[in-house]
């Protein structure tokens, strides 16, 4: 006899009563922009639309009203940087239930401001979430209030199944999907929108979607078991769990088809083509499901002609962040390039270059001099230029009447030109001798 699973879908079903009135009911939208890019029918779940901004409402609030009258009265703990605080501070605020929240330094500053507008005590410590949960375990008074685990506790997982169970409600004309595109980092949220998805509509394919950059849920499917996962910094950092839930893992092991992984450049695209197509903005982690099948995305070519949700998790991304991440979008889309080119250092020796851009319609947005470590000539220097391109086939346009000038081209984008007349990719030894590139 097979195991009992941490979390039944009758556990989901309590849930979406219990929370009913208390969270959003989020849109469910088809893009037509997106799907004629993808390929395509894409339907986007606005979860950004919640009031704290994210999915993490449906686990915290159901986590809150499972309480016995003595757990609440003593309040709840977690540690958090982000949604899963925010969240547990507005439903503990409306429940009149005391929230606790150990916060690592890393955490925005905006985040923990609004936290504490929500009446929740506020507690700094530590450089991780790990050592501020380790904090709130070991440490009186926090350890006599309950823990909240943001993707692993049964109700939390249980609430975040509501997402499933309204996608299922939401289809089109009573179809099913064909594919649910599920962003995942601890696996909470993986684990509750397959465990619903899969029990109502078993056709459906749910994929879980990871960024390269902290594969948590693959590196636990390979061991069996959950395994801290190596972890860098990623744009989609509401992910960035380094091992997943035990009963998250169970759960979604289960019910789960399919685990991809998506680099960091599709995470910036996607986040993108929101803005500029939907006009929503939606942070990286949120964004993640979409990344998977854009252009040249591990599930691109198998979802043709099929229909495919997406549920958008988040949209509490920083001003700030949201500009670098609109920039690497505009990188990986070619409509930001990058070349350093060797021109003279007498009169005039940049204007031509310019004027060669300018008649190409290319933008120049910086301008950057090398003149210390060029070696060749002393009456010559190293330029780099950051310039606006349209897309792919102009940049392209651009590069080739920049070599047809006879400019010296050394870098264009990520090609390396040696002085052989070899060229290679950067990072790469590949395609002649590996110089040092100019400025990398």
């Amino acid at each position: 006899m097979a195991a009992r699973l941490p979390v039944l879908f009758e556990d989901i079903a309590i849930a979406a009563t219990r929370i009913r009135g208390g969270v959003v009911r989020s849109p469910v939208t088809h893009s037509y922009w997106l799907s004629q890019l993808c390929g395509c029918d894409v339907f986007l779940k606005h979860e950004q639309f919640q009031f704290t901004g994210s999915f993490k409402e449906r686990g915290a609030r159901n986590a809150l009203m499972s309480l016995s009258e003595e757990k609440k009265a003593k309040g709840v703990v977690a540690a958090s940087a982000g949604n899963h605080a925010l969240a547990l501070s507005w439903h503990g605020k409306q429940l009149g239930i005391p929230v606790s929240v150990l916060m690592p330094t890393v955490a925005p500053l905006a985040k923990r401001s609004k936290c504490a507008k929500f009446d929740a005590n506020i507690v700094v410590h530590g450089d991780n979430i790990g050592v501020a949960k380790k904090y709130a375990e070991e440490t009186a008074p926090f350890s006599e209030m309950t823990y909240v685990n943001g993707y692993d506790d049964p109700e939390i997982i249980a609430g975040a199944g509501t997402m499933g169970l309204e996608l299922v409600d939401q289809a089109p004309d009573a179809d099913a999907y064909d594919y649910i595109m599920v962003p995942c980092g601890g696996a909470g949220l993986l684990a509750g929108v397959a465990l619903a998805s899969k029990t109502l509509r078993p056709a459906t394919r749910v994929i879980g979607v990871e960024p390269r950059n902290c594969a948590s849920f693959t590196a636990a499917l390979e061991a069996g078991e959950p395994v801290p996962a190596p972890t860098t910094s990623t744009l989609a950092d509401g992910l960035a769990v380094p091992t997943v839930g035990g009963n998250a893992f169970e759960v979604a092991r289960a019910h789960t088809d399919e685990v991809v992984i998506v680099e960091e450049s599709d995470v910036a695209l996607s986040v993108l083509r929101l803005l500029e197509n939907e006009k929503v903005i939606v942070e990286g982690g949120g964004a993640t499901g979409l990344a998977a099948i854009l252009p040249g995305g591990p599930m691109h070519k198998e979802v043709q002609g099929k229909r495919v949700a997406v549920p958008l998790c988040g949209g509490n991304i920083d001003v700030t962040t949201l500009g670098r991440v609109i920039d690497r979008g505009l990188a990986a889309d070619c409509r930001l390039v990058r070349f350093v080119a060797e021109v003279s250092d007498r009169a005039g020796g940049i204007a031509e270059v310019t004027s060669l851009l300018s008649e190409h319609g290319a933008s120049v947005k910086d301008v950057f001099h090398e003149r210390a470590w060029l070696q060749s000539a002393v009456d010559r220097v190293q330029i780099k230029f950051i310039i606006e391109c349209t897309g792919p086939e102009h940049s392209v346009q651009v590069r080739d009447a920049v070599r047809a000038a006879g400019v010296p081209l050394l870098v264009w984008g990520k090609t390396v030109y040696n002085a052989d007349g070899t060229a290679r990719t950067l990072g790469s030894t590949t395609g002649g001798p590996a110089e040092p590139a100019p400025f990398e």
